[in-house]
């Protein structure tokens, strides 16, 4: 539900009234008692973060995280074969050195 605001054209009372998107705009003014307030156009509201959601990849899929945790395991993997191959070529470079 949004916060409307309302300013009364016989007292020039501004206040903001939180009701239904479906309900008639109030004619009473609060504080003057008189039927002449009228519903403002705002600028609309902000939009509040609150929780978990502030980014695009916390609303995946659940197929798409474990494709991206298959990924990154084969990638590990990739990398862990390319450093055991390095240090065994260096233990057969030195070896030939002697």
């Amino acid at each position: 539900m949004p916060t409307y605001d309302y300013e009364c054209s016989a007292c020039d009372h501004h206040w903001e009234l939180f009701q239904s998107i479906k309900a008639n705009p109030i004619l009473k003014c609060p504080k003057c008692g008189r039927l002449k307030a009228k519903r403002m156009i705002g600028p609309g509201a902000g939009i509040i973060f609150k929780g978990s959601g502030f980014y695009q990849t916390d609303y995946r899929s659940d197929s798409y995280k474990k494709a991206a945790a298959a990924d990154k395991k084969s990638q590990e993997k990739k990398e862990t074969k390319s450093d055991t191959k390095k240090t065994e070529s260096k233990k057969s470079d030195t070896k030939e050195s002697d």
